[in-house]
């Protein structure tokens, strides 16, 4: 999961040459949060480097859980890609992890 993260960050940072997303922690912190809704933030930000939510999205769900969203996050990711760029999943996923195509 590192891995993904990781080239997902460098892939964010070089579109977005550093910007910070304003968006704020969510105040109701008893509201009940989906493994999608985690993994997005979660991912989001990781890739922002912003520990704090991490932290939070992190104690939205399952450890479990969490794996499976960021998982299904990766696909969906991976997937739009491709058709973005008009290539093959594997090679959008070995692109993004800095893999020589195949």
């Amino acid at each position: 999961m590192i891995d993904i993260i990781g080239s997902l960050r460098k892939a964010v940072s070089s579109d977005r040459k550093g910007a910070r997303s304003a968006a704020p922690l969510r105040e109701d912190r008893h509201k009940k949060h989906n493994l999608f809704e985690a993994a997005a933030t979660y991912v989001s930000a990781s890739v922002e480097d912003d520990q704090e939510r991490i932290d939070e999205a992190s104690g939205w769900v399952s450890p479990e859980a969490l794996s499976f969203g960021v998982s299904e996050l990766a696909c969906r990711a991976v997937i739009a890609l491709a058709r973005e760029r008009d290539e093959s999943p594997q090679t959008v996923a070995r692109t993004l992890l800095g893999l020589p195509a195949d």
